[in-house]
Order: C-alpha cells, then sequence, then structure tokens
C-alpha cells in the first residue's frame, strides 16, 4: 500500500492533534475561500477582526473549533509581500493545510508516533510563527507532520529527535502576538517529502505549483474524521 492507503485504513477515531475534551461534536467547517461574500464586510488584514468573525461564528454555531481550508484558495495572504508576487500566476494564495480554529494556548497533540524532525520559529509577517514539525513511519512509509501557529513556548523544550508518542502534547496554540499576525489557530499540514526543509515548508501555493504540492500532500480531514 502506498502512504495514502496506509492512512486511509487507520481508526480516524483515534487521531487528534487538538486537546481531546474537545469532541468531535464541538467542530463545525468554516468557508474562508475568496467565495465567502461575508469576507468582504470586515478587514481581512485585520488579525482582530478575523478573531471576532471567527469567534461569532463559532457562537452562533455553538461549536467550540472551526475547521477548512485543505486547498482553498483565499484573499487573505494579499495583506502580505511574504506571499505575493508581480505575476498573477506566481501568487501564493492556495491553503495546503488543514486550519482548525480555537482559542490561544488549547494543547496540540501528536497525530501519530514519531520523532521531533525540526522546529523553527518563523517570524515573517502572515507566515507560521513558531513550528514544529514531527517525521513518522508507518508500514516503512516515511512522512512528516507541520504544527503551525504555536506559541513561543513551545519550542523552549523540545529537541530535534525527541521521541514523540500520538497523542502527547507537544504544544500549545499561540495567539497573534506571535503567530504571523493571524487569529489564533493550529496550521496542520500532511507532507510526503520535505524536500530538505528545516523547522518550515510552504503552507500556501501558487496556481503554478498546485500540481506537484497536491501530490506531496495528504487531506487531513479524513485523517482526523472530519468528512
Amino acid at each position: 500500500m502506498d502512504l495514502n492507503q496506509i492512512l486511509e485504513s487507520l481508526n480516524t477515531s483515534e487521531i487528534f492533534v487538538l486537546d481531546t475534551s474537545i469532541s468531535i461534536k464541538d467542530y463545525i467547517a468554516i468557508d474562508l475561500s475568496k467565495e465567502n461574500k461575508e469576507l468582504q464586510l470586515f478587514d481581512v488584514s485585520s488579525s482582530k477582526a478575523w478573531e471576532i468573525y471567527i469567534n461569532n461564528y463559532l457562537e452562533k454555531s455553538d461549536k467550540k473549533v472551526a475547521y477548512g481550508g485543505y486547498l482553498e484558495h483565499r484573499n487573505l495572504y494579499e495583506r502580505s509581500a511574504y506571499f505575493s508576487s508581480q505575476k498573477v500566476e506566481e501568487q501564493r494564495n492556495i491553503h495546503l493545510g488543514l486550519d482548525l480554529w480555537c482559542p490561544a494556548e488549547t494543547e496540540i497533540l501528536a497525530a501519530f508516533d514519531g520523532v521531533v524532525h525540526s522546529f523553527k520559529d518563523n517570524t515573517n509577517f502572515g507566515d507560521y510563527g513558531p513550528t514544529i514539525i514531527l517525521e513518522h513511519t508507518l508500514e516503512n512509509e516515511k512522512f512528516y507532520t507541520l504544527y503551525g501557529h504555536l506559541s513561543r513556548a513551545s519550542l523552549q523544550n523540545i529537541e530535534v529527535g525527541q521521541s514523540i508518542k500520538q497523542e502527547d502534547v507537544i504544544a500549545q496554540l499561540g495567539d497573534a502576538k506571535v503567530n504571523g499576525d493571524y487569529a489564533p489557530h493550529l496550521h496542520f499540514q500532511i507532507i510526503k517529502d520535505l524536500q530538505g526543509k528545516v523547522g518550515d515548508y510552504p503552507g500556501v501555493c501558487s496556481a503554478k505549483d498546485l500540481k506537484f504540492y497536491k501530490q506531496n500532500m495528504i487531506d487531513p480531514k479524513p485523517i482526523l474524521g472530519l468528512v
């Protein structure tokens, strides 16, 4: 079996990346694509405005976590020169991971057994902020999980090569002051080949590069039982 099939065969009811006290029933999908007209009603360059929007969405739905964003085409990244380009086809605006929007300090869990591959504070405006990458092997297939937008304290007591068990608390979510200037959320990404990257890997791509990244990523939603 290839990696996609191996992951699809797992019991998704047993895989968590957020505090397990939050029931899967308390998750709700959210659309943050450029097609969502509600996003035209507030300043999308403001992390505070985003936090208000997300919190209102959760409150109205009586839920605790809003999730979505895999391969979503977003206008949000236009606020940052880090993602922009003079050429339209090279503008990075397609999101490659799954976002889980919930309060700062929420505990982040390892999705699988593995080791710490690398970690880094990615401080570009609009970037991940503190980031941890874990390396895993299932049935001789190696792959990686990336956890972005963490608190700075999450990087203080972690070591490369450190053994990690599934559901170990590896971090806490950061706030807008440290997480790249976003409303608090976890960026979770499943990557087949890190391409030599350390503590970082693209979480947003251009239309020009989408074909490559689609084959190098795995949709996290079914892995986490979010379908």
